[in-house]
């Protein structure tokens, strides 16, 4: 094989060490190797940056091993072009395997172009990658929370969210509190709602007399403090999230456009793809990339039934939420798309191809910095017009109709 690189390095990165392995030579020649091992502490890591930098090393290639790669890139970007490899596309050969021999395996791929490098983002989107990362852990620990509440109070016999829309709601709360606090008799408790819920006093009073025991307050104010805190926290990082994403409005406008997509879904896109395409050379790559496409499993000239691929689930869980969301816009082209995919292969399948359809709209705005335009609910009807009148007239004679069809007149 042809050898591309004549100074590469490949480590093999674990919690507590780093083996590397340094390949130097010229393609025509036998390779010097050096291995040395290095521990992960910030001290030793500048050692590994120094040490390769006085070796004229230009290439650094590791695996993609959980969080552990992140502090050896942090410290080596700007030094070296760095190659973060898919663990799954990098497997050696199998035998012996030992951390000296994966850094060899790597090194030596390395060296002739072998590894197909992961798209790691600039270290600003790196950070809002953090910030929403992590608020779509509190989003989901608050739900967590008020659903957790709910039960406690079923398990009361306290029926407030029978009555209730919204039992976080202000009136909500306040029972919540009262209840908690067992000062106060159902009647008083129900006194306490506000605006249209004082329609149903009645029904209240009913509702909130239960069985509520003192442990039952104790989580109760426990819950209540829980989820105020992870409200909190939300509102102080989504503060934080509004300055980072400043550089970014112009991209946040043109996704806003795309039915489904609301700001939150935005700026996950921008903060897991970045605002340049390139690094994807079509929309089908990124398709591939996000787990949104089912991979390929074919044998023998047949066609066999293939699963998602893993993908990168903070982008699908977006992007599905965002198609959930576009098939209950009127006159929209993807919830027409859904709801013919939903007949014929069911609701899962259909949410996730009009998720595919959103990722290949965001691609192409995106690259291309221009609005997005719908294409409407009668897309798919203009595309096969004599394909679906045949397809009609056949439902309406399995009915027991004789059709007949004339054009209609100007």
């Amino acid at each position: 094989m042809e050898v591309i690189i004549s100074r590469g390095c490949g480590l093999d990165v674990h919690q507590a060490t780093i083996v590397a392995c340094l390949l130097v030579g010229l393609p025509d020649h036998k390779p010097r190797q050096e291995i040395r091992t290095f521990s992960t502490l910030t001290r030793d890591l500048i050692a590994l940056r120094d040490w390769l930098l006085a070796a004229g090393c230009t290439h650094v290639a590791m695996e993609s091993t959980g969080v552990y790669w992140k502090p050896v890139y942090n410290l080596l970007e700007g030094h070296f072009e760095l190659i973060v490899a898919n663990a799954r596309h990098i497997k050696a050969v199998p035998g012996r395997k030992t951390d000296v021999k994966d850094a060899e395996w790597i090194a030596d791929l390395l060296r002739h172009g072998l590894l197909r490098p992961s798209y790691v983002p600039g270290r600003e989107l790196r950070e809002l990658r953090d910030l929403l990362r992590y608020r779509h852990k509190l989003v989901s620990v608050e739900s967590a929370e008020r659903n957790r509440l709910i039960k406690l109070l079923e398990s009361a016999n306290i029926k407030l969210s029978s009555v209730a829309t919204d039992v976080f709601g202000v009136s909500g709360r306040l029972m919540i509190r009262a209840l908690s606090r067992a000062e106060a008799t159902p009647a008083e408790m129900a006194a306490l709602a506000k605006g249209r819920l004082r329609a149903k006093l009645p029904e209240l009073k009913e509702a909130l007399t239960g069985r509520l025991q003192e442990h039952h307050r104790q989580l109760l104010r426990l819950q209540l403090a829980r989820i105020e805190q992870c409200e909190d926290d939300l509102r102080r990082l989504e503060v934080t999230l509004g300055e980072k994403l400043q550089p970014y409005a112009r991209q946040l406008a043109l996704l806003d456009a795309i039915p489904g997509l609301g700001w939150v879904v935005a700026a996950t896109v921008i903060a897991e793809i970045g605002i340049e395409m390139r690094q994807w050379p079509s929309a089908g790559h990124l398709a591939s990339w996000a787990g949104l496409c089912p991979g390929q499993n074919e044998s023998a000239g047949k066609r066999r039934h293939s699963h998602l691929n893993p993908g990168n689930p903070y982008l699908r869980t977006a992007l599905i939420e965002a198609a959930l969301a576009a098939t209950r816009e009127k006159d929209c082209y993807f919830r027409e798309k859904y709801y013919r995919l939903k007949a014929r292969r069911g609701h899962k399948r259909a949410v996730v191809a009009v998720a595919h359809k959103l990722l290949v709209a965001i691609y192409h705005v995106l690259a291309t910095q221009t609005p997005y335009q719908d294409l409407g609910a009668g897309y798919l009807d203009r595309l096969e017009p004599e394909r679906l009148r045949l397809n009609l007239v056949r439902r309406l004679e399995r009915l027991g109709y004789q059709v007949s069809l004339e054009p209609k007149r100007a």
